[in-house]
């Protein structure tokens, strides 16, 4: 992979270390630990820093005299990122929204703001590089601003990883006084990192302060006879109203259109005649937006009235009888004229002025299943789960994303909970607390019914356009505190003993939620087929492409070829939280690539080696070293299963060329006696079910670990047809690993900010948390099963494979988060979750167990597929740096060609 271009070193046979820098021919761009030479550049550059030199400054001259404006520093100084902004790029007309990105750098001295070549852009993308992150520049280049005078700014051209902890030193001066505006370009403001709805940055006032007005009565209008002379008149008279509903924020900025903040906000306002929109444009927006709340009580004066926008969506009010004029809207302006907007403090509102009273359509869960699809409702309960912060793309190949997280409430009317999806709405700062054990109220939700043939297993609540979210700390003041449902939950928690219900809940990981429709057809939906599947080979690419926290669904044609069990505490062994080392994604598709050790035995013809593609990635490497565990006692296990065949009379068949146990193979070797759900005793006299690990060493040969003296179980399985075509294959693609990311852990109240943190999104700006515990996210206790299934996809050509993860979602303290009826009709995945959750039942109060054998009742299941096309549902997401997780979700079975049925 070609780096960024780099000066002439002055110290002479310096070999370079690995770079921060992008891909060529689409692929990312990569982030590496130091070698050895930068390691000791990093230690000096700290050191450097502790004695409080200006290293930025430093370059700063270096790159400012240098004849081409450009330079690569002899001695790279160690930096900490401090903040990491974004804001939109400069693009022709018609270009779709791209943007750039501003890193705040600390030196221990000083502070500055460097602007980020747009070839390294991807390194923010997939949280590469990120505010604590430290860093060693290695080249730099000034640009000057053309438009000003004496005005330019730092460009950081190639980066290194540097070792070392996080240093930034919040309290360290910038460079200069802080400039309102990013460093290129027109734009006045910064975006927030992740997503465009939500408020960033010290431009957005916290809370303007009511004023105390005097309100003559008789100079006011309202919104009815507003509504019927405003086409005669140009200046209106003030108006009085009260918020009823509120939206979240729109940025519509464009490349080609100079706006200083490009923002519009929606509020449905109302007086004694009736409710109708206003908008709140553009500047005035980072100015009041926060201050009006629902409730609030405006006096409006000097503003602008319009037709109403047709395609707006529009909140369903409390009050049905209230009346709605929606042909025209109220604008609110900085200018043409500029809106005067003041603020009435409640206490002064006069019963007399005729203002309605904000009114709510609370429901309980009980009542949820009744309720017909897109119904408008409110809702409060205590939050039981809360899932990690994640992103879906709005459109094809856009930069633009939507912020959400998945959430259960319950209330104590089921035994259900409410299943909440939750849209960012404009209040990072709630949507970023939310917590297990939280009272949680969401307003304007809409309910989605109707996915499955059972609703009440599927029927969840997503957030509107209109929607609010306020969890404990927040309720203080709002006016659903009045509502008789919301009193009735709070006298029911009262009731309730705290330390039961904590034991229930969970919080961040995988979230296989909505589940895919009973059928292929329901899950396409209106779309032709062919622009619903993705071949298989192409997986790599989708994956490549993914942004941070990026979740993407996909379906691919391919034939179930092997299982095998793996355990979730190997899994979090091999995939510490910690940054992973990296290496040039040039050499591999991704991160999915495998090497031809993984695709053949070693020993193999050399020529079909080398036509099984590129080498593998830092992932499979240790996924290697995870199966190689078991070599050191490889040769004694199997001498003991062919002393044990021996004795029994049994042919014993070579296994070196099978690396799973098809049938045939379990007939030639007398596996068939050893029963996939045999229990024995073991040494405490606790009945146990054995099981068989599979371990392949460098000669190929099947291992076959003995975890009790008296008996064994396979742990895998492959298809007849996998044993003859996996030597053989064009590129095979290791998905299956997980990290503890994507593994839901019991909530500890200790360590709530901890575990926020963690399934939150990287902040934008390094706040360093004092550390109250060393406690890593994989100490955490899993919430489900302690193993998981990977599972061998081959292409329907055979010519392409790809391992995914399965994993059985079960939490026995709360049987109602993972639901394993929303997968009946799903009989392979359904087998594998309903015999993982008795695994877990079994060993819940007794030692963990390594591996998990596979029942008869998932061989048969899988054995019923042998050879046969299905369509996989694949869940991707990307978790920041090279790690991305890869879950299959659905099964369906393709019977004939045109007829498409779940297996």
């Amino acid at each position: 992979m070609t780096a960024g271009p780099r000066g002439r070193r002055r110290r002479p046979r310096q070999r370079p270390g690995p770079r921060l820098s992008p891909g060529t021919g689409g692929q990312d761009a990569v982030m590496q630990d130091p070698t050895p030479e930068r390691a000791e550049e990093s230690r000096a550059g700290a050191s450097a820093e502790s004695g409080g030199a200006f290293c930025l400054q430093r370059v700063f001259e270096e790159v400012q005299g240098s004849s081409q404006l450009s330079a690569a520093p002899a001695e790279p100084p160690a930096v900490t990122v401090v903040a990491v902004e974004r804001y939109l790029a400069q693009a022709p007309p018609a270009a779709p929204r791209q943007y750039w990105y501003d890193v705040t750098l600390a030196d221990g001295a000083r502070r500055h703001r460097c602007h980020l070549a747009p070839r390294l852009n991807g390194l923010v993308q997939r949280a590469r590089l990120r505010a604590g992150t430290r860093l060693l520049l290695t080249r730099c280049s000034y640009r000057y601003d053309e438009k000003r005078l004496n005005r330019g700014f730092l460009c950081l051209e190639g980066l290194e990883r540097a070792g070392g902890a996080a240093t930034a030193a919040p309290g360290t001066p910038l460079d200069g006084h802080r400039p309102l505006q990013p460093l290129r370009g027109d734009n006045r403001h910064y975006l927030p990192l992740w997503n465009n709805e939500d408020p960033y940055g010290d431009v957005w006032v916290a809370e303007r302060p009511p004023v105390r007005v005097d309100v003559d009565v008789s100079k006011l209008t309202n919104l009815g006879h507003l509504e019927m002379t405003w086409r005669s008149r140009v200046h209106f008279h003030p108006l009085l109203v009260r918020i009823l509903h509120k939206s979240r924020l729109r940025y519509y900025g464009k490349p080609e259109k100079k706006m200083d903040m490009p923002y519009q906000a929606y509020f449905e306002v109302a007086d004694g005649s009736g409710m109708m929109s206003m908008v709140l444009w553009n500047s005035l927006c980072p100015e009041w937006y926060h201050s009006m709340k629902v409730g609030t009580v405006l006096l409006l004066a000097k503003y602008t009235i319009k037709t109403s926008y047709p395609f707006k969506t529009q909140p369903t009010p409390g009050d049905s009888q209230m009346k709605r004029f929606a042909t025209i809207e109220i604008n609110l302006n900085v200018r043409d004229p500029p809106t005067e907007i003041s603020i009435i403090p409640e206490e002064m509102v006069k019963p007399e002025w005729g203002l309605p009273e904000v009114k709510y359509r609370f429901i309980t869960r009980s009542e949820l299943d009744d309720l017909p699809h897109n119904h408008s409702c409110d809702v409060i309960g205590l939050v039981t789960f809360v899932g990690r912060a994640e992103r879906a793309r709005k459109r094809e190949h856009s930069e633009d994303f939507w912020l959400y997280r998945w959430a259960h409430a319950i209330d104590g009317t089921s035994d259900q909970p409410f299943i909440l999806e939750l849209f960012a709405t404009s209040q990072p700062d709630v949507f970023e607390h939310i917590h297990p054990m939280t009272y949680l109220v969401c307003t304007q939700m809409r309910v989605m019914q109707g996915l499955t043939e059972n609703p009440s297993r599927t029927v969840y609540l997503t957030t509107s356009n209109e929607s609010q979210i306020f969890i404990t700390g927040w309720h203080k003041g709002q006016p659903y505190t009045k509502d008789a449902k919301v009193k009735n939950f709070i006298q029911w928690m009262k009731s309730q003993n705290e330390a039961d219900q904590i034991k229930k809940t969970v919080i961040g990981g995988y979230y296989p939620f909505p589940r895919p429709p009973d059928s292929f057809l329901k899950y396409c939906k209106s779309n032709e087929v062919e622009s619903v599947l993705k071949p298989i080979g192409e997986i790599g690419k989708e994956i490549e492409a993914l942004h941070y926290r990026e979740h993407k669904r996909i379906a691919v044609q391919g034939i179930i070829s092997a299982i095998r069990c793996i355990s979730c505490n190997d899994a979090a062994e091999e995939a510490p939280g910690e940054e992973l080392v990296q290496k040039d994604t040039s050499q591999a598709l991704g991160s999915s690539s495998v090497s031809k050790e993984d695709c053949v035995d070693k020993g193999k013809d050399d020529e079909v080696k080398s036509s099984l593609g590129p080498p593998c990635s830092p992932g499979e490497h240790q996924h290697k070293a995870l199966l190689s565990k078991g070599s050191s006692v490889k040769r004694q296990t199997t001498r003991r299963f062919r002393r044990d065949a021996e004795q029994r009379g049994t042919s014993v068949s070579p296994v070196s060329s099978y690396p799973y146990f098809t049938r045939t193979v379990r007939r030639k070797l007398g596996l068939d006696e050893y029963q996939h759900g045999h229990s024995v005793q073991d040494k405490d006299g606790q009945a146990v079910s054995d099981s068989l690990q599979h371990c392949t060493d460098q000669e190929g040969v099947s291992n076959i670990l003995e975890t009790e003296e008296t008996g064994r179980n396979c742990d895998s399985w492959q298809s007849d047809l996998w044993a003859q075509v996996k030597d053989k294959l064009m590129n095979y693609f290791h998905h299956s690993k997980i990290f503890p990311e994507s593994i839901p852990c019991k909530f500890d109240y200790v360590h709530k900010d901890l575990l926020m943190q963690q399934y939150n999104l990287h902040a934008a700006v390094h706040q360093p948390i004092e550390a109250r515990t060393d406690k890593n996210i994989n100490e955490f206790e899993s919430a489900n099963g302690h193993g998981y299934y990977e599972v061998t996809v081959l292409g329907i050509n055979h010519d392409i494979a790809i391992d995914v993860a399965f994993l059985p979602l079960f939490c026995p303290d709360n049987p109602h988060l993972f639901q394993l009826e929303d997968i009946q009709n799903d009989t392979l995945l359904s087998c594998m979750s309903s015999f993982s959750a008795c695994q877990q039942k079994a060993t819940s109060s007794g030692r963990l167990r390594e591996t998990f054998p596979l029942s008869d009742e998932i061989v048969k299941a899988a054995e019923e597929l042998d050879g046969k096309h299905v369509i996989c549902i694949l869940d991707i997401c990307h978790l920041g740096d090279d790690k991305v997780e890869v879950f299959l979700s659905k099964i369906y079975k393709t019977v004939e060609p045109g007829v498409l049925d779940p297996v």
